[in-house]
């Protein structure tokens, strides 16, 4: 089971990609990493409940054809929190 975010960036970054060129991408992370630094994907509650649930959370990109697809055939895909 899997929490499945859509966004429209390839997933969790520094900092706004559309606003920072120095931005980089964060392919994995902690829950605890996404409440500490406030990354403004979800809120904090959402990350706790998923955290509490053991409920890993995919970040992907929706606009990018066949993502969807690619992460339930479990490709990695945009950003893991768990």
């Amino acid at each position: 089971q899997v929490i499945l975010k859509a966004t429209n960036v390839d997933g969790i970054y520094t900092a706004d990609p559309k606003r920072d060129p120095t931005a980089s991408f964060i392919p994995e992370l902690t829950y605890q990493e996404a409440i500490v630094k406030n990354y403004a994907v979800m809120d904090a509650n959402a990350f706790g409940l998923c955290k509490s649930n053991q409920l890993p959370i995919v970040v992907f990109n929706i606009n990018q054809p066949g993502s969807i697809t690619r992460v339930l055939r479990g490709e990695r895909v945009g950003t893991l929190v768990r």
